[in-house]
């Protein structure tokens, strides 16, 4: 089985994330409506005051890192037995190169989407699989009932999502954009408000328009105006060339990565400072989304049908001691090689692995020490790429 490098910080981590600077301010809202329900069909209860795993709100991605990238106070040799030939390793013909096809597929999906604005279409029918905002204002028996009106300010709904009840978003499609019209249905009988449940439902509503994507146009003068003060991209071609080196790096990680690991050796026993970051690590980002949600971790796993966070610790306890076993074959290689990531790695290196020529935004979310290990875990990757056989 072939196996993927988890890299600590993608190589292209910086283009998604000049696009999340683009667009910073927009929040995500919800809304109860009585048209839709909740992924969970369950209200969601409050931060618990006695919650056992507020210290994740604090998570300190350095805290077991040294300053050369290493895990602080373990000798990786000391776990792993590295294979006899790792420093000459096989690679096929097909990974030393990525194709136009594949970089431009790039670019597409996950830069130019990045800076995508809406415009609204008012000209021509809403179609299944359009965003559209409509208003609507609901009555049973010419009565309007509560939660059926959406109070003029506009709701924005895919068609053929299924986020309205049955029937609802079919009855939109072929509609122009400043008509009103009747969307008449039926509550399912098990919809969960008495007063609704089985009942027949008119809506009158106004679709207001369509909303389109636009993604800009790849020009010279876009990658400038967007790309060089982040990361140094003057035009097209340099922007090609970045993100073909990229693409590039990673399938020729995942391949070293997979031969490496897979005949490598690696004590039972694991170091538990390790295991443990690993463990908060994944459960740090669960803690912020359910604290966004104003809900506790237990309430979060129980809406995703996994149970509590116990449940989810058993779960996943093999995929925190899988982080730790990549953690020390890639520290054991950068032993061997005598690779550290020290402030002149850093300052030589930090722009080619992370696409920024500021490391100030990174060193800030995870601290320096992270940055370190992940550039040191990216060397180590490197010297196995530059010394082994492409057949």
């Amino acid at each position: 089985m072939k196996l993927q490098l988890k890299r600590p910080a993608s190589l292209l981590l910086a283009l998604s994330l000049c696009g999340a600077l683009a667009g910073c301010g927009s929040t995500a809202e919800t809304t109860s409506q009585a048209t839709g329900e909740t992924a969970s069909g369950e209200a969601v209860s409050g931060t618990d005051a006695e919650d056992a795993y507020a210290y994740l709100a604090d998570f300190d991605y350095s805290s077991v890192f040294d300053e050369k990238g290493y895990l602080k106070g373990v000798n990786a040799l000391d776990y792993v037995t590295l294979p006899e030939d790792f420093e000459h390793l096989t690679l096929s013909a097909d990974a030393e190169s990525v194709s136009e096809e594949a970089v431009r597929e790039y670019i597409t999906d996950n830069v130019l989407s990045n800076y995508a604005t809406t415009a609204q279409e008012t000209e021509r029918a809403a179609e299944n699989g359009d965003s559209v905002n409509i208003d609507y204002v609901g009555s049973i028996d010419g009565v309007e009932f509560e939660g059926g009106n959406s109070g003029g300010s506009g709701y924005d709904l895919t068609l053929g999502s299924g986020t309205f009840i049955d029937d609802f978003e079919d009855q939109i499609v072929g509609h122009i954009p400043g008509e009103t019209f009747d969307v008449v249905v039926t509550f399912p009988e098990n919809y969960g408000n008495e007063e609704l449940s089985g009942k027949e439902a008119l809506f009158k509503t106004t679709l207001n328009h369509i909303n389109v994507t636009v993604t800009p146009e790849l020009t010279d003068d876009w990658v400038m105006d967007n790309l060089y003060e982040q990361m140094g991209l003057e035009d097209v071609a340099s922007l090609n060339s970045f993100v073909n080196d990229s693409l590039l790096f990673e399938q020729q990680a995942n391949a070293v990565y997979s031969q490496l690991s897979q005949n490598s050796t690696l004590s039972e026993e694991l170091p538990e400072d390790a295991v443990n970051y690993f463990r908060d690590l994944y459960l740090s980002r669960y803690y912020v989304m359910a604290s966004a949600y104003g809900m506790t971790l237990d309430d979060l796993f129980s809406a995703y049908g996994i149970g509590t966070t116990e449940d989810f610790l058993a779960a996943y306890q093999s995929s925190f001691e899988d982080s730790v076993r990549q953690q020390l074959i890639m520290q054991a290689v950068a032993e061997s090689r005598g690779i550290v990531c020290d402030d002149k790695a850093m300052e030589e290196n930090f722009q080619r692995f992370f696409g920024s020529v500021d490391s100030s935004l990174y060193e800030e979310s995870y601290g320096t020490n992270y940055i370190r290990m992940s550039l040191m875990q990216d060397l180590a990757i490197q010297s196995l790429v530059d010394s082994a056989t492409f057949a």
